[in-house]
């Protein structure tokens, strides 16, 4: 075969010709047999490559795919996971244990299951093979939990060291989740934030600096009151921590005023909380709040002679107002509805003391009856509103107080504010937790370390995707560039991007944008295969990954991280 480039003034034209030598004689001559410029070229390189004597084959004979991997979300978390140095503070030294315990907490990110379930994700994806444990059975499993356990201590004091300052704030909240089984030492009937009054269930609180970063997690008996478990938490941020001087965050339910005297007693320990609606109905009767203060602005500090060294900051918001004053009325009008069945005499009750059982019933149903009066006589009952006493409440709607003894000069009035409102980030914790990113109910577990070992493996699993949301904001529906408050008191606003964002749905890239979990899969999608060339032996193959597309190169360069092909 011949290719022969022609020039005609500016252009050039190729020409590939099929041509043929022979003799004549002495002479060595050529004829040309066809002219193949018109065929596409890969069909003009395959006649070249026949006329040479080489051995042709379709393109699928010769590779055999003989494993395929999803690898990209695998790569994602668990290279995120190593940038945080992860391994090393789960064990200095490399180890199965450490490898075991990496791969159940990368999986909890990935697909939250059962450790059973886990084994399975480990063959199925390249999580295993990865960290060579592809093999690992539940047994395993649960013996790596029980030596990730016995490092707890250490892990949360690195936690510590890393994000926890002197004089910073450090957040705590306790919630609960519900128990399958009855076999927990921990699991007790209590209230549930799950809305699982049948279930047992148990608590657990999470240590957490301004930011929102977890630093420590701790189970407790589902049926302890919260505020019992925050003196626990002030000796350990203090003493094993090493850390003595912190401004503690927490709600009105947890640090209470018991548990205020006991922190006074805290050499350096500083306080921002709240408090309840009785207590700030107390402060305006004795005229320490002026509710005239708030015509014309949102944020007072004031003074009280009952908490001497403290300052209490008022804040007014109008649309939780507004939100509170549709709450009541919509209670209200639900406990007359229920009331005026029993006033109808349509549920045949007679005496006084069977209407009272159940006027005790319903009027409780929605917590009014501090908003009611009512007579219940042997033939019937009637019932009122306590117009008082609903105007009374109403006039505190959209108020509320915070409680600190932090200085002036170290922490402001809008600080004070925004630190109370920094509590959020714990709130939001809970809520990966208990959804489907983290998946920490219910637990199946029937030992309590098996339980305190679970509830570790899902704070870290949250640590690792804290970060990789932090830094994939740009393709998620998060605002990456929230503006400054202006307003501490005022819902926080939002960037122009955030909205952008959500109503085109677009980046500025022009990638659709997705939820964490849609991305992961989307990122699932980069598969590793395990590929031998025809003819050779298993010892010949080698891995070949998929092309990522623009949105999944986009993913890896905002977390800091390469894929093959990249």
């Amino acid at each position: 075969m011949a290719k022969i480039i022609t020039h005609r003034g500016d252009a050039s034209y190729t020409y590939h010709l099929l041509r043929q030598s022979y003799r004549e004689g002495s002479k060595v001559k050529h004829r040309t047999l066809a002219n193949l410029s018109a065929l596409p070229l890969p069909i003009i390189e395959a006649i070249r490559c026949g006329l040479a004597g080489e051995e042709l084959i379709c393109a699928h004979q010769a590779l055999t795919v003989v494993q395929s991997r999803a690898h990209g979300h695998v790569a994602a978390v668990l290279g995120t996971a190593r940038k945080l140095g992860l391994e090393a503070l789960l064990d200095p030294q490399p180890g199965r244990q450490r490898d075991l315990a990496m791969a159940m907490i990368v999986g909890r990110v990935l697909q939250p299951a059962s450790k059973l379930a886990v084994t399975r994700l480990l063959d199925t994806t390249s999580l295993g093979p990865t960290l060579g444990v592809e093999e690992a059975t539940e047994d395993e499993l649960y013996a790596a939990m029980d030596w990730l356990l016995g490092r707890q201590e250490r892990i949360e004091k690195h936690l510590a060291r890393r994000y926890l300052t002197p004089g910073g704030i450090v957040l705590y909240d306790l919630t609960s989740v519900y128990v399958e089984g009855e076999h927990c030492p921990l699991a007790k009937r209590g209230y549930s934030r799950d809305g699982k009054p049948g279930k047992q269930q148990i608590e657990f609180g999470l240590l957490a600096n301004s930011d929102g970063v977890p630093v420590a997690i701790e189970a407790f008996a589902g049926n302890r009151g919260d505020p019992t478990t925050f003196q626990g938490q002030v000796e350990k941020v203090r003493d094993r921590f090493g850390v003595k001087e912190v401004v503690w965050v927490a709600d009105r339910g947890m640090l209470t005023r018991v548990q205020v005297e006991k922190l006074q007693k805290v050499a350096g320990a500083r306080w921002v909380t709240a408090l309840r609606a009785p207590t700030i109905q107390q402060l305006v009767e004795a005229g320490s709040i002026q509710l005239s203060l708030f015509d014309q602005q949102n944020l007072a500090e004031v003074t009280d002679p009952r908490y001497p060294g403290e300052r209490l900051v008022v804040c007014y918001n109008p649309l939780l107002a507004e939100k509170r004053s549709r709450q009541r009325e919509d209670m209200l009008k639900a406990t007359e509805k229920e009331l005026a069945k029993v006033a109808s005499g349509r549920s045949r009750l007679r005496g006084a003391a069977a209407i009272g059982e159940r006027v005790g019933r319903v009027i409780n149903k929605y917590q009014m009856a501090k908003h009611f009066t009512w007579q219940i006589r042997d033939i019937g009952f009637s019932y009122a509103r306590k117009e008082t006493s609903i105007a009374e409440e109403a006039a505190l709607d959209g108020l509320y107080v915070l409680r600190t003894n932090v200085p002036q000069e170290h922490m402001d009035t809008a600080g004070v504010v925004l630190a109370y409102k920094s509590l959020a980030h714990v709130e939001q914790a809970f809520r990966h937790f208990k959804l489907s990113d983290i998946e920490v109910r219910p637990i199946y577990h029937y030992t309590e370390p098996r339980v305190r070992a679970h509830l570790l493996l899902c704070m870290l699993a949250y640590w690792v995707q804290r970060e990789m949301q932090q830094a994939l904001a740009p393709l998620l529906f998060v605002d990456e560039a929230p503006p400054r408050r202006p307003d501490p008191v005022a819902p926080a606003p939002r960037s122009a991007g955030a909205v952008r964002k959500d109503r085109t749905q677009r980046t500025v890239q022009g990638h659709a944008v997705h939820s964490f979990k849609t991305l992961l899969a989307s990122l699932g999608t980069v598969v590793k295969n395990k590929v031998i060339p025809r003819g050779a032996g298993p010892d010949a193959a080698f891995d070949l990954h998929t092309q990522p597309t623009t949105l999944q190169q986009r993913a890896f360069h905002l977390l800091g991280l390469s894929l093959p092909g990249m």
